[in-house]
């Protein structure tokens, strides 16, 4: 049983029976259930989106936590020895492209099994090794490298995909036990020279963060309005997204590698103080996600950075130990990722040695008067000072309330007047700067947030209403302004 989102805490029973819980909303999770008899069984999922002692990452925040089975759920019939999941490494040197393929596979059964298997990547074969030995209740990993010269590379302006797959048959080679098919490109990422490059070539990222929220569904979004916010990001000039603040949809991310839209994912975590981070499962429950996270969605080329922990306590000891270790575990699991994360502490951060690109969060002109080219300059000399020079930068989060047809001619805050004036200033300040390479505005969409006292009292309506567009997708004045400065730039270079 294949689950891809349950909101948040899932209990999930098979004919009465407790098959086991999955604890976040964001990411997969499989049951299997060996030898199931032919016949009508009940499976029964729980769904819990309560806020409770127990949980760690899900608590009042400025989003909504919907509750229920927020993304595609399946049951599928395997055999005993399966292929559990597959991971692509694109690699380049001199010669041309290769890649790393590793395949996990995994045996039921109470005896060990002897497989073989074969693969495919696009038209080219992969020579997997003869035969395969796994032992009993036990997974294994089997690993090649395989040059591919004649591959195309991904890219924003050419985002070529291939189909990779893996087919699992029996010892003898005559039957075939299970097969996976991933799609994956060929491109690379770095940050040479403190400057972000994909395939070697500087890019500079120009985009939006996005919730999964929308007054007709909540966050069990359907494709086709996954395919309009494409449009509506493609059509103001964007190009990449930030999945705030948790892991997305995977067909999302199949949008984003088709339309050659790059990704910064993170983990589910956000606005946390340090007493937040000390809660006896904060640890667990990081650990799971970015597990889940990049098990689940490696193959993506469209995502090119990895991203933890939101705006948490990175200015404190205590809090830059687990950084330091998240960062490590997903660094174990894949290297041809930069990470990074979005800190709003100033000059008291102290996690930017950790990552390999510098974020900061900061809203000019909205929460205070600076000027967007000022402060820019300042976050650069705060990073550059705490262990981030000579890394890229990143403004991960700009922007500004406004409220959907409250116009005037006042120009206060929160008319679409002042949103838009204040998104321009920002982007005329950040677009000549040659230290940035992307510049994110807060928000692509209004969200619902949670109902609660303290600072989300603020939150007019319930919502985060700083999206460029409402939450049913009308624009906003600021739309103009943010297509007209992005097609800009995209001419320019």
């Amino acid at each position: 049983m294949v689950f891809k989102g349950v909101s948040h805490t899932a209990d999930v029973y098979w004919d009465g029976c407790l098959l086991g819980r999955h604890y976040n909303a964001y990411t997969p999770f499989t049951f299997v259930l060996p030898e199931v008899e032919a016949g009508e069984h009940e499976i029964a999922v729980l769904v819990d989106n309560s806020f409770h002692e127990e949980s760690a990452l899900h608590i009042p925040n400025d989003y909504y936590s919907y509750g229920g089975i927020i993304r595609p759920a399946a049951v599928e019939e395997i055999a005993d020895l399966f292929i559990e999941r597959m991971a692509f490494t694109p690699l380049y040197t001199e010669v041309g492209w290769s890649g790393r393929i590793d395949v996990v596979l995994r045996n039921t059964s109470e005896e060990r099994r002897n497989a073989r298997l074969h693969g495919k990547l696009g038209e080219w074969d992969v020579p997997f090794a003869e035969g395969v030995i796994v032992p009993p209740d036990a997974t294994r990993k089997v690993s090649v490298t395989v040059p591919f010269p004649q591959a195309a590379a991904w890219s924003a302006s050419e985002p070529q995909l291939y189909p990779l797959e893996a087919q699992l048959f029996n010892d003898d080679g005559n039957r075939v036990l299970d097969d996976l098919i991933e799609r994956v490109g060929f491109r690379t990422v770095s940050t040479e020279g403190g400057q972000l490059k994909v395939n070697g070539e500087p890019v500079v990222l120009k985009g939006f963060n996005r919730h999964e929220d929308h007054p007709l569904c909540g966050a069990a979004i359907p494709y086709p309005l996954m395919v309009h916010d494409m449009e509506l990001m493609l059509d103001m000039g964007a190009n990449a997204v930030r999945t705030s603040h948790y892991p997305n949809d995977e067909r999302f991310l199949d949008l984003c590698d088709e339309r050659g839209i790059f990704v910064w994912e993170e983990n589910h975590a956000r606005g946390f103080s340090l007493k937040d981070m000390q809660h006896p499962l904060f640890e667990r429950q990081c650990e799971d996600c970015n597990r889940e996270m990049v098990e689940a969605h490696i193959n993506h080329p469209s995502i090119i950075i990895w991203a933890i922990l939101n705006e948490c306590a990175s200015d404190t000891m205590e809090g830059r130990e687990m950084y330091r270790k998240q960062f490590d575990q997903i660094r174990s699991m894949d290297t041809s990722r930069p990470l990074s994360f979005a800190s709003h502490h100033r000059e008291r951060e102290l996690c930017f040695d950790l990552a390999d690109i510098v974020s900061v969060n900061l809203y000019p002109l909205w929460y205070g008067e600076e000027d967007p080219y000022e402060l820019c300059l300042q976050a650069r000399k705060w990073a550059d000072d705490a262990g981030g020079k000579d890394k890229p930068m990143i403004m991960s989060e700009f922007g500004a309330d406004g409220f959907y047809g409250y116009r005037d001619p006042s120009r206060v805050k929160g008319t679409e007047e002042r949103q838009a004036d204040i998104i321009q200033a920002n982007l005329e300040a950040y677009l000549p700067l040659p230290f940035l390479s992307g510049m994110l505005i807060w928000q692509f969409c209004d969200c619902r947030v949670t109902e609660a006292d303290g600072w989300l009292l603020t939150r007019a309506g319930t919502q985060n209403s700083k999206g460029v567009v409402d939450r049913y997708r009308r624009p906003k004045l600021a739309y103009s302004v943010v297509k007209d400065y992005f097609s800009r730039r995209n001419a320019d270079s």
